[in-house]
Protein backbone atom coordinates (compact mmCIF):
# COMPACT_ATOMS: atom_id res chain seq x y z
CA UNK A 1 0.00 0.00 0.00
CA UNK A 2 1.11 3.59 -0.59
CA UNK A 3 0.05 6.65 1.45
CA UNK A 4 0.13 8.81 -1.69
CA UNK A 5 -2.81 7.01 -3.33
CA UNK A 6 -6.07 8.98 -3.19
CA UNK A 7 -9.13 6.87 -4.00
CA UNK A 8 -10.65 3.46 -3.89
CA UNK A 9 -10.09 1.56 -7.14
CA UNK A 10 -13.31 0.85 -8.98
CA UNK A 11 -12.77 -2.83 -9.73
CA UNK A 12 -10.76 -5.79 -8.58
CA UNK A 13 -8.81 -5.51 -11.83
CA UNK A 14 -7.78 -1.98 -10.88
CA UNK A 15 -6.88 -3.09 -7.37
CA UNK A 16 -4.71 -5.86 -8.72
CA UNK A 17 -3.10 -3.87 -11.51
CA UNK A 18 -2.31 -0.75 -9.50
CA UNK A 19 1.42 -0.36 -9.04
CA UNK A 20 1.14 0.24 -5.33
CA UNK A 21 -1.66 -2.23 -4.75
CA UNK A 22 -1.78 -5.97 -4.24
CA UNK A 23 -0.63 -8.13 -7.14
CA UNK A 24 -3.07 -10.16 -9.19
CA UNK A 25 -1.42 -13.34 -7.97
CA UNK A 26 -2.51 -12.40 -4.44
CA UNK A 27 -6.05 -11.19 -5.18
CA UNK A 28 -7.03 -14.16 -7.33
CA UNK A 29 -6.39 -16.88 -4.68
CA UNK A 30 -8.28 -14.85 -2.06
CA UNK A 31 -11.27 -14.56 -4.36
CA UNK A 32 -11.18 -18.26 -5.24
CA UNK A 33 -11.00 -19.26 -1.56
CA UNK A 34 -13.98 -17.04 -0.78
CA UNK A 35 -15.97 -18.52 -3.67
CA UNK A 36 -15.14 -22.05 -2.53
CA UNK A 37 -16.40 -21.25 0.95
CA UNK A 38 -19.54 -19.65 -0.47
CA UNK A 39 -20.45 -22.75 -2.45
CA UNK A 40 -19.68 -25.18 0.37
CA UNK A 41 -21.36 -23.19 3.15
CA UNK A 42 -25.04 -23.80 2.27
CA UNK A 43 -24.35 -27.25 0.76
CA UNK A 44 -22.87 -28.76 3.94
CA UNK A 45 -24.55 -31.80 5.47
CA UNK A 46 -22.82 -31.53 8.84
CA UNK A 47 -21.94 -28.68 11.15
CA UNK A 48 -18.18 -29.21 11.08
CA UNK A 49 -18.04 -28.86 7.30
CA UNK A 50 -20.28 -25.82 7.60
CA UNK A 51 -17.91 -24.23 10.12
CA UNK A 52 -14.88 -24.91 7.93
CA UNK A 53 -16.73 -23.38 4.96
CA UNK A 54 -17.61 -20.37 7.10
CA UNK A 55 -13.95 -19.78 7.89
CA UNK A 56 -12.80 -20.41 4.32
CA UNK A 57 -15.35 -17.80 3.26
CA UNK A 58 -14.56 -15.28 5.99
CA UNK A 59 -10.77 -15.17 6.12
CA UNK A 60 -10.26 -14.00 2.50
CA UNK A 61 -12.98 -11.38 2.98
CA UNK A 62 -11.17 -9.94 5.99
CA UNK A 63 -8.17 -9.35 3.74
CA UNK A 64 -10.14 -8.19 0.70
CA UNK A 65 -11.85 -5.52 2.80
CA UNK A 66 -8.48 -3.87 3.42
CA UNK A 67 -7.44 -3.56 -0.23
CA UNK A 68 -8.65 0.00 -0.90
CA UNK A 69 -5.44 1.89 -1.68
CA UNK A 70 -6.72 5.44 -1.82
CA UNK A 71 -8.74 5.30 1.37
CA UNK A 72 -6.27 3.18 3.30
CA UNK A 73 -7.26 4.04 6.85
CA UNK A 74 -11.00 3.66 6.27
CA UNK A 75 -10.46 0.39 4.43
CA UNK A 76 -8.14 -1.07 7.04
CA UNK A 77 -10.49 0.02 9.81
CA UNK A 78 -13.31 -1.80 8.03
CA UNK A 79 -11.18 -4.94 7.71
CA UNK A 80 -10.27 -4.85 11.40
CA UNK A 81 -13.88 -4.38 12.52
CA UNK A 82 -15.05 -7.19 10.28
CA UNK A 83 -12.28 -9.48 11.53
CA UNK A 84 -12.85 -8.86 15.25
CA UNK A 85 -16.63 -9.14 15.12
CA UNK A 86 -16.48 -12.05 12.65
CA UNK A 87 -14.14 -14.00 14.93
CA UNK A 88 -16.52 -13.35 17.83
CA UNK A 89 -19.51 -14.66 15.86
CA UNK A 90 -17.54 -17.71 14.68
CA UNK A 91 -16.86 -18.57 18.32
CA UNK A 92 -20.61 -18.55 18.98
CA UNK A 93 -21.14 -20.84 15.99
CA UNK A 94 -18.49 -23.27 17.24
CA UNK A 95 -19.94 -23.31 20.76
CA UNK A 96 -23.41 -23.98 19.38
CA UNK A 97 -22.02 -26.84 17.33
CA UNK A 98 -20.49 -28.33 20.49
CA UNK A 99 -23.79 -28.08 22.35
CA UNK A 100 -25.70 -29.79 19.56
CA UNK A 101 -23.08 -32.53 19.43
CA UNK A 102 -23.47 -33.00 23.17
CA UNK A 103 -27.23 -33.24 22.72
CA UNK A 104 -27.46 -35.48 19.65
CA UNK A 105 -24.11 -37.29 19.68
CA UNK A 106 -23.58 -36.31 16.05
CA UNK A 107 -22.90 -33.21 13.97
CA UNK A 108 -24.81 -34.41 10.91
CA UNK A 109 -27.87 -32.28 10.24
CA UNK A 110 -30.07 -35.31 9.62
CA UNK A 111 -28.72 -37.02 12.73
CA UNK A 112 -29.61 -34.00 14.86
CA UNK A 113 -33.14 -34.05 13.41
CA UNK A 114 -33.47 -37.74 14.26
CA UNK A 115 -32.28 -37.10 17.83
CA UNK A 116 -34.85 -34.35 18.32
CA UNK A 117 -37.63 -36.55 16.92
CA UNK A 118 -36.51 -39.48 19.05
CA UNK A 119 -36.78 -37.47 22.26
CA UNK A 120 -40.43 -36.72 21.54
CA UNK A 121 -41.97 -34.58 24.27
CA UNK A 122 -38.86 -34.47 26.44
CA UNK A 123 -36.94 -31.28 27.12
CA UNK A 124 -34.89 -29.92 24.23
CA UNK A 125 -33.22 -27.14 26.21
CA UNK A 126 -29.68 -28.07 25.17
CA UNK A 127 -30.70 -28.28 21.51
CA UNK A 128 -32.49 -24.91 21.66
CA UNK A 129 -29.44 -23.23 23.22
CA UNK A 130 -27.22 -24.82 20.58
CA UNK A 131 -29.43 -23.56 17.77
CA UNK A 132 -29.42 -20.09 19.33
CA UNK A 133 -25.62 -20.09 19.33
CA UNK A 134 -25.51 -21.22 15.70
CA UNK A 135 -28.00 -18.50 14.82
CA UNK A 136 -25.70 -15.81 16.21
CA UNK A 137 -22.95 -16.79 13.79
CA UNK A 138 -25.32 -17.05 10.83
CA UNK A 139 -27.31 -13.89 11.57
CA UNK A 140 -24.04 -11.98 11.80
CA UNK A 141 -23.18 -12.95 8.24
CA UNK A 142 -26.71 -12.07 7.10
CA UNK A 143 -26.44 -8.66 8.76
CA UNK A 144 -29.58 -8.99 10.88
CA UNK A 145 -30.30 -6.95 13.99
CA UNK A 146 -28.77 -6.97 16.59
CA UNK A 147 -25.67 -8.14 14.72
CA UNK A 148 -25.72 -5.47 12.01
CA UNK A 149 -23.34 -2.89 13.49
CA UNK A 150 -20.47 -3.95 11.22
CA UNK A 151 -22.45 -3.67 7.98
CA UNK A 152 -22.41 0.12 7.26
CA UNK A 153 -18.79 0.61 8.34
CA UNK A 154 -17.44 -2.38 6.41
CA UNK A 155 -19.54 -1.71 3.31
CA UNK A 156 -18.34 1.89 3.24
CA UNK A 157 -14.66 1.19 3.88
CA UNK A 158 -14.16 -1.89 1.70
CA UNK A 159 -13.43 -1.56 -2.05
CA UNK A 160 -16.78 -1.31 -3.81
CA UNK A 161 -16.42 -4.63 -5.72
CA UNK A 162 -15.73 -6.39 -2.42
CA UNK A 163 -18.74 -4.63 -0.88
CA UNK A 164 -20.93 -5.92 -3.72
CA UNK A 165 -19.54 -9.41 -3.21
CA UNK A 166 -20.31 -9.35 0.52
CA UNK A 167 -23.74 -7.76 0.12
CA UNK A 168 -24.86 -10.31 -2.46
CA UNK A 169 -22.91 -13.55 -2.34
CA UNK A 170 -22.19 -13.69 1.40
CA UNK A 171 -25.79 -12.97 2.32
CA UNK A 172 -27.05 -15.63 -0.10
CA UNK A 173 -24.69 -18.26 1.31
CA UNK A 174 -25.49 -17.38 4.94
CA UNK A 175 -29.26 -17.50 4.35
CA UNK A 176 -28.85 -20.87 2.61
CA UNK A 177 -26.90 -22.23 5.57
CA UNK A 178 -29.49 -20.87 8.00
CA UNK A 179 -32.29 -22.62 6.13
CA UNK A 180 -30.30 -25.87 6.15
CA UNK A 181 -29.96 -25.68 9.93
CA UNK A 182 -33.56 -24.70 10.65
CA UNK A 183 -35.34 -26.86 8.08
CA UNK A 184 -33.08 -29.93 8.02
CA UNK A 185 -31.51 -30.16 11.49
CA UNK A 186 -34.24 -28.81 13.81
CA UNK A 187 -37.58 -28.66 11.96
CA UNK A 188 -39.24 -30.24 15.01
CA UNK A 189 -38.20 -27.23 17.11
CA UNK A 190 -39.97 -24.69 14.92
CA UNK A 191 -42.27 -23.69 17.78
CA UNK A 192 -39.16 -22.66 19.71
CA UNK A 193 -37.20 -20.82 17.02
CA UNK A 194 -40.03 -19.19 15.07
CA UNK A 195 -40.95 -16.55 17.72
CA UNK A 196 -37.29 -15.57 18.14
CA UNK A 197 -36.67 -15.22 14.43
CA UNK A 198 -39.93 -13.32 14.04
CA UNK A 199 -38.71 -10.77 16.59
CA UNK A 200 -35.33 -10.56 14.82
CA UNK A 201 -37.08 -10.06 11.46
CA UNK A 202 -39.25 -7.22 12.83
CA UNK A 203 -36.27 -5.46 14.42
CA UNK A 204 -34.17 -5.90 11.29
CA UNK A 205 -36.79 -4.45 8.95
CA UNK A 206 -37.53 -1.46 11.18
CA UNK A 207 -33.94 -0.60 12.11
CA UNK A 208 -32.65 -1.00 8.56
CA UNK A 209 -35.40 1.15 7.03
CA UNK A 210 -35.26 3.93 9.63
CA UNK A 211 -31.47 4.28 9.80
CA UNK A 212 -31.17 4.30 6.01
CA UNK A 213 -33.13 7.57 5.95
CA UNK A 214 -30.46 9.37 7.99
CA UNK A 215 -27.52 8.41 5.75
CA UNK A 216 -25.69 10.90 3.54
CA UNK A 217 -23.32 8.39 1.93
CA UNK A 218 -24.52 6.18 -0.91
CA UNK A 219 -22.70 3.06 0.25
CA UNK A 220 -23.93 3.43 3.83
CA UNK A 221 -27.47 3.94 2.58
CA UNK A 222 -27.24 0.76 0.52
CA UNK A 223 -25.74 -0.98 3.57
CA UNK A 224 -28.75 -0.18 5.75
CA UNK A 225 -30.96 -1.10 2.82
CA UNK A 226 -29.23 -4.47 2.86
CA UNK A 227 -30.07 -4.80 6.56
CA UNK A 228 -33.75 -4.12 5.84
CA UNK A 229 -33.74 -6.73 3.07
CA UNK A 230 -32.35 -9.25 5.54
CA UNK A 231 -35.49 -8.69 7.57
CA UNK A 232 -37.71 -9.30 4.54
CA UNK A 233 -35.87 -12.55 3.87
CA UNK A 234 -36.27 -13.69 7.48
CA UNK A 235 -40.00 -12.99 7.18
CA UNK A 236 -40.31 -15.81 4.66
CA UNK A 237 -38.04 -18.13 6.65
CA UNK A 238 -40.22 -17.70 9.74
CA UNK A 239 -43.22 -19.04 7.83
CA UNK A 240 -41.60 -22.52 7.98
CA UNK A 241 -43.40 -23.64 4.82
CA UNK A 242 -42.33 -24.82 1.39
CA UNK A 243 -43.68 -21.57 -0.04
CA UNK A 244 -41.42 -19.70 2.36
CA UNK A 245 -38.38 -21.60 1.11
CA UNK A 246 -39.14 -21.02 -2.58
CA UNK A 247 -39.93 -17.32 -2.06
CA UNK A 248 -36.70 -16.91 -0.09
CA UNK A 249 -34.68 -18.48 -2.91
CA UNK A 250 -36.34 -16.22 -5.48
CA UNK A 251 -35.76 -13.16 -3.28
CA UNK A 252 -32.09 -14.04 -2.89
CA UNK A 253 -31.63 -14.37 -6.65
CA UNK A 254 -33.19 -11.04 -7.58
CA UNK A 255 -31.68 -9.22 -4.60
CA UNK A 256 -28.22 -10.48 -5.48
CA UNK A 257 -28.52 -9.31 -9.07
CA UNK A 258 -29.82 -5.88 -8.08
CA UNK A 259 -27.20 -5.38 -5.39
CA UNK A 260 -24.29 -6.21 -7.68
CA UNK A 261 -25.65 -3.81 -10.30
CA UNK A 262 -26.22 -1.00 -7.80
CA UNK A 263 -22.74 -1.15 -6.32
CA UNK A 264 -21.24 -1.45 -9.80
CA UNK A 265 -22.90 1.85 -10.69
CA UNK A 266 -21.62 3.47 -7.50
CA UNK A 267 -18.07 2.59 -8.55
CA UNK A 268 -18.48 4.51 -11.84
CA UNK A 269 -18.98 7.96 -10.30
CA UNK A 270 -15.70 9.79 -9.56
CA UNK A 271 -14.70 13.23 -8.33
CA UNK A 272 -11.87 15.37 -9.71
CA UNK A 273 -9.27 13.45 -7.66
CA UNK A 274 -10.41 10.08 -8.92
CA UNK A 275 -12.11 9.17 -5.66
CA UNK A 276 -15.45 7.42 -5.68
CA UNK A 277 -18.08 10.14 -5.20
CA UNK A 278 -20.31 8.34 -2.71
CA UNK A 279 -21.67 11.43 -0.94
CA UNK A 280 -25.34 11.91 -1.85
CA UNK A 281 -24.97 15.63 -2.82
CA UNK A 282 -22.46 14.61 -5.49
CA UNK A 283 -25.21 12.66 -7.27
CA UNK A 284 -27.41 15.75 -7.66
CA UNK A 285 -28.30 16.45 -11.28
CA UNK A 286 -26.94 13.09 -12.42
CA UNK A 287 -30.03 12.57 -14.57
CA UNK A 288 -29.00 15.45 -16.84
CA UNK A 289 -25.27 14.73 -16.91
CA UNK A 290 -25.51 10.93 -17.28
CA UNK A 291 -29.07 9.83 -18.09
CA UNK A 292 -28.02 6.21 -18.67
CA UNK A 293 -26.48 5.86 -15.21
CA UNK A 294 -29.28 7.70 -13.41
CA UNK A 295 -32.02 5.72 -15.16
CA UNK A 296 -30.38 2.38 -14.49
CA UNK A 297 -29.69 3.24 -10.85
CA UNK A 298 -33.32 4.33 -10.49
CA UNK A 299 -34.40 0.93 -11.81
CA UNK A 300 -32.40 -0.82 -9.10
CA UNK A 301 -33.75 1.48 -6.41
CA UNK A 302 -37.34 0.95 -7.54
CA UNK A 303 -36.74 -2.79 -7.47
CA UNK A 304 -35.39 -2.56 -3.91
CA UNK A 305 -38.51 -0.59 -3.00
CA UNK A 306 -40.74 -3.30 -4.47
CA UNK A 307 -42.36 -1.24 -7.23
CA UNK A 308 -44.39 -3.28 -9.80
CA UNK A 309 -42.77 -4.34 -13.10
CA UNK A 310 -39.49 -4.94 -11.27
CA UNK A 311 -38.20 -8.21 -9.85
CA UNK A 312 -38.22 -6.70 -6.36
CA UNK A 313 -42.02 -6.44 -6.42
CA UNK A 314 -42.40 -10.15 -7.24
CA UNK A 315 -39.87 -11.05 -4.54
CA UNK A 316 -41.56 -9.02 -1.81
CA UNK A 317 -44.99 -10.22 -2.81
CA UNK A 318 -43.72 -13.79 -2.55
CA UNK A 319 -42.22 -13.46 0.93
CA UNK A 320 -45.27 -11.60 2.27
CA UNK A 321 -47.61 -14.20 0.78
CA UNK A 322 -45.53 -16.98 2.36
CA UNK A 323 -45.60 -15.24 5.74
CA UNK A 324 -49.37 -14.86 5.52
CA UNK A 325 -49.73 -18.55 4.72
CA UNK A 326 -47.44 -19.39 7.63
CA UNK A 327 -49.61 -17.49 10.11
CA UNK A 328 -47.16 -14.61 10.47
CA UNK A 329 -49.48 -11.75 9.57
CA UNK A 330 -47.79 -9.41 12.06
CA UNK A 331 -44.57 -9.72 10.09
CA UNK A 332 -46.41 -8.80 6.90
CA UNK A 333 -47.83 -5.64 8.48
CA UNK A 334 -44.41 -4.56 9.75
CA UNK A 335 -42.88 -5.50 6.40
CA UNK A 336 -45.32 -3.34 4.45
CA UNK A 337 -44.71 -0.38 6.76
CA UNK A 338 -40.94 -0.86 6.50
CA UNK A 339 -41.22 -1.07 2.72
CA UNK A 340 -43.07 2.24 2.68
CA UNK A 341 -40.33 3.83 4.82
CA UNK A 342 -37.66 2.35 2.54
CA UNK A 343 -39.44 3.67 -0.54
CA UNK A 344 -38.99 7.18 0.86
CA UNK A 345 -35.20 7.15 0.85
CA UNK A 346 -35.05 5.30 -2.47
CA UNK A 347 -37.27 7.88 -4.13
CA UNK A 348 -35.31 10.65 -2.40
CA UNK A 349 -32.21 9.55 -4.34
CA UNK A 350 -34.20 9.48 -7.61
CA UNK A 351 -35.48 13.01 -6.96
CA UNK A 352 -31.93 14.10 -6.16
CA UNK A 353 -30.63 12.74 -9.48
CA UNK A 354 -33.38 14.08 -11.75
CA UNK A 355 -34.86 17.15 -10.06
CA UNK A 356 -31.94 18.78 -8.22
CA UNK A 357 -29.28 21.09 -9.58
CA UNK A 358 -25.79 19.66 -9.96
CA UNK A 359 -23.04 20.75 -7.54
CA UNK A 360 -20.49 23.38 -8.54
CA UNK A 361 -17.87 20.74 -9.33
CA UNK A 362 -19.88 17.71 -10.45
CA UNK A 363 -18.25 14.28 -10.48
CA UNK A 364 -17.36 12.50 -13.68
CA UNK A 365 -18.66 9.13 -14.81
CA UNK A 366 -16.32 6.47 -16.16
CA UNK A 367 -17.48 3.53 -18.28
CA UNK A 368 -15.13 0.54 -17.99
CA UNK A 369 -16.22 -2.19 -20.39
CA UNK A 370 -16.52 -5.03 -17.87
CA UNK A 371 -18.32 -2.95 -15.24
CA UNK A 372 -20.72 -1.52 -17.83
CA UNK A 373 -21.48 -5.05 -19.03
CA UNK A 374 -22.26 -6.17 -15.49
CA UNK A 375 -24.57 -3.19 -15.00
CA UNK A 376 -26.38 -3.87 -18.28
CA UNK A 377 -26.89 -7.57 -17.52
CA UNK A 378 -28.11 -7.04 -13.97
CA UNK A 379 -30.44 -4.21 -15.04
CA UNK A 380 -31.91 -6.35 -17.83
CA UNK A 381 -32.39 -9.24 -15.38
CA UNK A 382 -34.12 -6.96 -12.88
CA UNK A 383 -36.59 -5.79 -15.52
CA UNK A 384 -37.16 -9.15 -17.21
CA UNK A 385 -37.72 -11.01 -13.95
CA UNK A 386 -40.26 -8.37 -12.96
CA UNK A 387 -42.27 -9.01 -16.13
CA UNK A 388 -41.61 -12.72 -16.72
CA UNK A 389 -40.75 -14.19 -13.30
CA UNK A 390 -42.37 -17.61 -13.75
CA UNK A 391 -39.33 -19.60 -14.97
CA UNK A 392 -37.27 -18.54 -11.96
CA UNK A 393 -40.24 -19.04 -9.63
CA UNK A 394 -40.62 -22.60 -10.92
CA UNK A 395 -36.91 -23.22 -10.43
CA UNK A 396 -37.09 -21.89 -6.86
CA UNK A 397 -40.12 -24.06 -6.13
CA UNK A 398 -38.33 -27.16 -7.36
CA UNK A 399 -35.23 -26.27 -5.33
CA UNK A 400 -37.32 -26.06 -2.17
CA UNK A 401 -37.27 -29.85 -2.00
CA UNK A 402 -33.78 -29.71 -0.44
CA UNK A 403 -35.39 -30.09 2.97
CA UNK A 404 -36.68 -33.59 2.25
Amino acid sequence: FTPQAASTPGSLDEIAAAKAGIATTEVFPLTMFALAGLMLFPASNDLLTMFVALEVLSLPLYLLCGLARRRRLLSQEAALKYFLLGAFSSAFFLYGMALLYGYAGTIRLQGIAEAVARDGGQSHTLAVIGVAMLAVGLLFKIGAVPFQSWVPDVYQGAPTPVTAFMAAATKIAAVGALMRVLYVAVPALRNDWRPVFAAVAIATMVVGAILAITQTDMKRMLAYSSVAHSGFILTAIVSATTAGISSTLFYLAVYGLGTVGAFALVSLVRDENGDEATALPAWAGMGRRSPWLATTFSLFLLSFAGIPLTSGFIAKFGVFAAATGGEAATLVIVGVISSAIAAFFYIRVIVLMFFTDAPTTPPTVVYPTLTSTVVALTAASTLVLGIFPQPLLDLAENAATFTH
